[in-house]
């Protein structure tokens, strides 16, 4: 008896595991359908996302926690900080970082852990993602200025809210990283702020153009697709100075490590990801050789990689068994999609809310996929409700952020989302 206590969950795991595998309905189309589906957008997501986007992330949050020091962050954004200004930069972060709702998680994690108020963290959690310029943008040239201005307004307005809303129902729990004196004091380092503002922006600049896309909102937006390789590759030579002049590497290493992505850029320059492949591959190598602050920078940014990416390649999975890639039906059919988001109910806007809040959309191609779903006859309260919600929430995305601060956050601030997103949608269509 004492065995099956130990070990009887975990055989009924194994024997459900095997009886699921083994009458696994294959044969029905719309199931087979799904999953190849499902694989199709893992290996998209790896293609297009995991090199550009997640990978220049995780640099970036590891370099957050390892040059910015806890005091700083909580005095800026900490529970204690002034609230003007710790929302004011929380909420207008997304018009600098143009991220995704994936992308953004590391960023999360790493203020959150250094000590971010959990108001401000959440409020920059929701603004990376949702409040994009270029998306902005697209979404007043595609679906009209009134859907473009109310994404704007209701996605800072949100950030505020939602941050301020998750502040005051969680307020008795204080994140065990802000523990400390009230007045904390900023540590003496050998590095002056500009020089740590230099190296994040040129972190910044290398994660905003290499996922320039083309077509990314009018005029002068446009003609920067065509030098953004060389502006990318600008910051990476700046970043290449920095390791040299301020980390202590060794010229004759980071000389070494940019060999092979100029020439490869020489030699293959229709293929710039190789390039910028064989970039990260060098400075990955040889970070993680380093001593000192090198070293720990490659550490951190492996710590926030390793916890991270598993679980936003399973969240894609499975929101690709379900809803499929963009244009591709999963398990569920489009159509009741599109027949459950006409007109502007509560009901419909709840939906749009709710699907948007689980399904993944990279950065810009929600817009094509609401103008698909408004030819479809989806209501103007409804595509703005999946505007407010989708970007900045997925099932990937909900699985991580609950590994960082757990389920019952997680869970209220998905709602918070969700909830608002709905009555701003309710309240757009009747309207307009």
């Amino acid at each position: 008896m004492e065995f099956w206590k130990r070990e009887g969950k975990k055989i009924a795991y194994f024997v459900a595991a095997f009886l699921g595998l083994y009458y696994l309905p294959l044969g029905h189309g719309r199931l087979a359908h799904s999953f190849v589906e499902a694989l199709q957008l893992v290996k998209w997501y790896a293609r297009e996302h995991v090199l550009l986007c997640l990978i220049p992330a995780f640099f970036i949050a590891g370099a957050i926690s390892v040059f910015i020091s806890q005091a700083s962050v909580i005095k800026y954004l900490g529970a204690r900080a002034n609230k003007f200004l710790a929302y004011g930069v929380a909420s207008v972060s997304g018009s600098i970082l143009a991220v995704c709702s994936c992308t953004v998680l590391p960023l999360f994690a790493g203020i959150y852990r250094m000590g971010a108020g959990l108001g401000p963290a959440t409020a920059f959690l929701y603004s990376g993602p949702a409040i994009n310029v270029l998306a902005v943008i697209l979404t007043a040239r595609v679906l009209g200025l009134k859907l473009g201005v109310a994404r704007a307004v209701g996605a800072i307005l949100f950030s505020v809210v939602i941050g301020l809303g998750m502040q005051l129902i969680f307020r008795a729990e204080k994140n065990p990283a802000a523990a400390g004196p009230a007045e904390t004091p900023e540590p003496q380092t050998g590095r002056p702020l500009w020089q740590n503002a230099v190296y994040f922006a040129l972190l910044v600049g290398i994660l905003v153009f290499a996922n320039w896309a083309p077509g990314a909102g009018p005029g002068i937006w446009r003609g920067l697709y065509a030098l953004k390789w060389w502006l990318t590759g600008g910051f990476a030579l700046g970043l290449a100075a920095v390791l040299v002049l301020w980390l202590g590497v060794k010229f004759w290493q980071v000389l070494l490590i940019s060999l092979p992505p100029v020439l490869l850029s020489w030699l293959w320059p229709q293929q710039p990801l190789a390039a910028f492949v064989a970039a990260v591959v060098g400075l990955s190598v040889l970070t993680s050789l380093q001593p000192g602050e090198a070293g720990e920078w490659f550490r951190s940014t492996w710590d926030f990689a390793k916890q991270i990416l598993p679980l936003l390649l399973l969240g894609v999975l499975i929101a690709g068994v379900l809803l499929g890639r963009p244009g591709e039906e999963g398990l569920i059919p489009g159509q009741w999609v599109s027949a459950l988001v006409g007109g502007n109910s509560l009901g419909s806007n709840f939906f749009a809310a709710f699907a948007g809040a689980f399904m993944y959309f990279a950065t810009l191609t929600e817009v094509p996929i609401l103008q698909g779903l408004i030819g479809h006859g989806m209501g103007q309260g409804p595509a703005l409700a999946l505007l407010l919600a989708g970007p900045a929430l997925s099932l990937p995305n909900m699985l991580v952020i609950r590994s960082v601060m757990g389920t019952k956050k997680t869970a209220v601030y998905v709602m918070l989302v969700v909830v608002m997103a709905t009555l701003s949608g309710y309240l757009f269509g009747a309207l307009f």
